[in-house]
């Protein structure tokens, strides 16, 4: 690992100027866990690092009924896991937090940072897209909002501009019928990076499935929707054969990654039995 200068900004603002005076020489650090060990496999090699732990206005839950909730970007997955708002509201989110990686990383990894790794094969985003997440940013030209799918640009790859950096997550409010499941998929007991992961949110109306929000991720590039999954789902009355049917467009709506860690068709195949196990479990039904 080389040397590096470490830098506390005061504020966002002066992180944001801090990152354009050398934006190829500087990279930011919140909780530090993937960062860090990028930098001692030498994978990254940055000349100075820039500190978010001082900027305290970047901490932080809140929920409101009618704004919903406010994740500071330096909330912590623990932290996340543990609040009694999130578990009441979003219990998906919380069961999601609760399993990120490992103890470690949940009491030291920060949800901001989670997002701005972009790492494919992670819990949050998936996640956090199913529940129709945004992002606020902050950077030289001051602030704006992206959805996690305009956000999550490609493979490690977000939309964020030099000099930018998240500072909140913005969930909206629930309503009367939400509810939501995340399953994942661990090829073994001993890992901690998912090899499948799908985010289920419908809100029911009676009988039926008025919205639905269908996500998988660790299989795929970023997280992805997959709309004609959605459509059928909303169409058509819960039952085994629509949860089936479902199943099945959802694990044909991908283009699944094929490497070591797994095959195509096998991640494809897991994402077909998670979605059944996941959308029978929303819609209380048994399988058989």
């Amino acid at each position: 690992m080389r040397d590096f200068d470490f830098l506390e900004p005061a504020s966002a603002a002066e992180a944001s100027r801090m990152l354009l005076d050398e934006p190829e020489e500087s990279r930011l650090i919140a909780g530090g866990t993937a960062l860090m060990l990028g930098m001692r496999q030498r994978m990254l090699s940055p000349r100075r690092l820039v500190s978010l732990g001082r900027l305290e206005a970047l901490r932080g839950i809140d929920f409101d009924a009618r704004e919903g909730l406010r994740i500071g970007a330096l909330t912590r997955h623990a932290e996340l896991a543990a609040d009694p708002a999130v578990q009441t509201h979003y219990p998906m989110l919380a069961s999601m937090a609760a399993r990120v990686a490992n103890p470690q990383v949940r009491n030291q990894g920060t949800l901001g940072g989670n997002l701005c790794y972009a790492d494919p094969a992670t819990d949050p985003p998936g996640c956090l897209m199913a529940l129709d997440a945004q992002v606020v940013i902050q950077g030289p030209d001051g602030e704006r909002r992206l959805t996690i799918e305009a956000f999550l640009v490609d493979y490690y790859t977000t939309a964020l501009e030099p000099g930018e950096l998240i500072t909140e997550i913005r969930l909206p409010p629930p309503a009367e019928g939400d509810r939501g499941h995340y399953a994942r998929h661990l090829r073994t007991a001993a890992e901690h990076r998912p090899l499948v992961n799908l985010a289920a949110w419908v809100r029911q109306r009676g009988h039926g499935c008025e919205a639905a929000r269908l996500v998988v991720g660790a299989s795929t590039v970023v997280p992805t929707r997959v709309p004609q999954a959605e459509a059928y789902l909303m169409a058509h009355p819960p039952s085994e054969a629509t949860v089936d049917a479902t199943a099945e467009l959802i694990a044909s709506g991908i283009t699944p990654l094929s490497d070591a860690r797994g095959s195509a068709a096998y991640r494809r195949e897991m994402v077909r039995v998670i979605a059944r196990r996941s959308l029978a479990h929303l819609f209380a039904l048994p399988l058989e």
